[in-house]
């Protein structure tokens, strides 16, 4: 299981289930999963060395923003800090002060730690440990924004209006320090208690108008349930977590920061965005009579977005569309352009031109944008070795892609398969969420895992399955029907 990200997301844990005696099967499962994918287990000895050498001679921004109470709010074991933040309100406008991690001024162009970013792409997440994209003296040590210490960062300010719209936005490299590390759950408590600062009290009143914003301009998300991996004294544990408000609202400051990029990218001409296509008209289609069939007719002229955020999650049919609508999320890319602006600028999900660039950490792409979009709204030429890595960055990073989901759906069978081995036999109550041609894909909701049913099945039905199969060196975990479950 990947662990959230921004693509990060802390969540409330609600029912938590403990593995039964199969650590050690387990634990191999893992290890050959590792190992089929070919991870890295650590970062070669010049690339430490460098590192190492980096952390110890980064240069202090002239620019000196310490001044600003910012503040990170991230998972409570979160080491790797990307962002930082600090809100004010004057009257009915806003200003928003987002610190985005220097990991350019520590990482030399060509050198050996850009060379193994390259091969890797991306910070893997496993339920035995992740895979950092850079090595940890400087993802968890000098370029990360840690409390208390003195960082170099990129500073992007966006004055706003009453309705949150952004109307004016600078980028500088400046010297940060981060006076709080703020835990989501923490933050939330402090929202809710009345006890926030100034700054921290002021993100939902931002994010609500951001969230209005991107409903207006039909913007989407599936924000499915999510089952997620735990370690607790040793075992692995599979946790159910529901969202927390503050959420939605931290990554609408990420969602604003990536438009902001996308757009000095565009009006300069050159730089690199993710993109995604808008569901094409046979995809709605076959999406609008599996919704029929389901029960959940989608009304002709209400946007995708909107007909999304009204599904119930707590009903077996909302269940079944949500999985249903990840086809009309399909297709997300990254296209790099120099002089030329492409056709296909929109990230159709987002409902606008849309650019990573806050997570330098943990993503390769973040660096080159960031750079990027540095000069550019400073008046000062894309440096050349970004122009020349740009071309090369959208396959490295769909390479990365591929990889990172590969780990986390073996990873989740593997210990789905776990859970279950001790039962195999037993009728569980399911909810049917998709039809294939050997039968189809049911949900669990005790314990909460997905998996292949044998049968006549059609989604949003409620069923009896028994467990035929629970493999963990295969991640193999196969039902059969038993006959209809209970109806409400």
């Amino acid at each position: 299981m990947r662990a959230p990200d921004a693509e990060r997301r802390a969540r409330v844990a609600v029912p938590r289930v403990r593995l039964p005696d199969a650590q050690d099967e387990l634990v191999a499962a893992l290890r050959v999963v590792r190992e089929e994918l070919e991870l890295p287990e650590s970062f070669p000895a010049e690339v430490e060395a460098e590192a190492t050498r980096a952390a110890a001679r980064a240069t202090r921004p002239e620019n000196d923003l310490t001044g600003i109470p910012f503040i990170t709010i991230d998972p409570a074991s979160s080491t790797d800090l990307d962002q930082a933040l600090h809100l004010e309100r004057d009257g009915d406008v806003y200003r928003v002060r987002y610190a985005i991690a220097d990991v350019p001024a520590f990482v030399e162009p060509g050198g050996a730690i850009d060379t193994e970013a390259r091969l890797r792409g991306q910070t893997m997440y496993a339920p035995d440990g992740r895979i950092p994209l850079h090595p940890t003296v400087l993802s968890e040590g000098a370029a990360s924004l840690l409390e208390g210490v003195d960082r170099p960062a990129f500073v992007w300010t966006f004055a706003l209006d009453a309705a949150g719209t952004v109307t004016a936005t600078t980028l500088e490299r400046a010297l940060v320090r981060s006076r709080r590390k703020c835990s989501y759950v923490d933050a939330q408590a402090d929202i809710d208690a009345g006890t926030a600062d100034a700054s921290l009290a002021l993100l939902p009143v931002i994010g609500e108008l951001r969230l209005a914003l991107e409903r207006e301009r039909g913007g989407a998300s599936l924000d499915r349930p999510e089952d997620e991996v735990a370690v607790t004294d040793g075992r692995y544990e599979l946790v159910r977590r529901a969202p927390l408000p503050i959420e939605s609202y931290n990554a609408q400051l990420s969602l604003m920061t990536g438009m902001a990029a996308a757009q000095f990218m565009l009006d300069g001409r050159v730089g690199i965005l993710r993109t995604m296509p808008a569901p094409d008209p046979e995809t709605i289609a076959r999406f609008r009579a599996q919704v029929q069939a389901i029960g959940c007719p989608w009304p002709e002229h209400q946007p995708y977005g909107e007909y999304l955020r009204a599904l119930d999650r707590d009903d077996p049919r909302g269940l079944a569309v949500l999985h249903a609508a990840g086809a009309l999320f399909r297709g997300a890319g990254y296209r790099a352009f120099d002089g030329e602006v492409p056709d296909d600028t929109i990230q159709a999900a987002i409902a606008a031109p849309y650019a990573h660039a806050t997570a330098p950490l943990r993503r390769l792409v973040d660096r080159f944008v960031l750079v990027t979009c540095e000069a550019l709204a400073n008046g000062r030429p894309v440096p050349g070795w970004v122009r020349e890595a740009l071309p090369t960055l959208p396959t490295i990073m769909s390479r990365s892609d591929s990889l990172a989901s590969r780990l986390d759906r073996a990873s989740i069978d593997a210990i789905e398969a776990a859970l279950l081995r001790d039962r195999v036999g037993e009728t569980f109550e399911a909810i049917v969420i998709a039809t294939t041609a050997a039968g189809g894909t049911v949900q669990l909701s005790d314990p909460f895992i997905t998996a292949a049913v044998e049968g006549d099945v059609r989604p949003g039905q409620r069923v009896r399955a028994t467990l035929v199969t629970a493999d963990i060196a295969t991640g193999v975990t196969r039902f059969r029907v038993a006959g209809l479950g209970v109806v409400d």
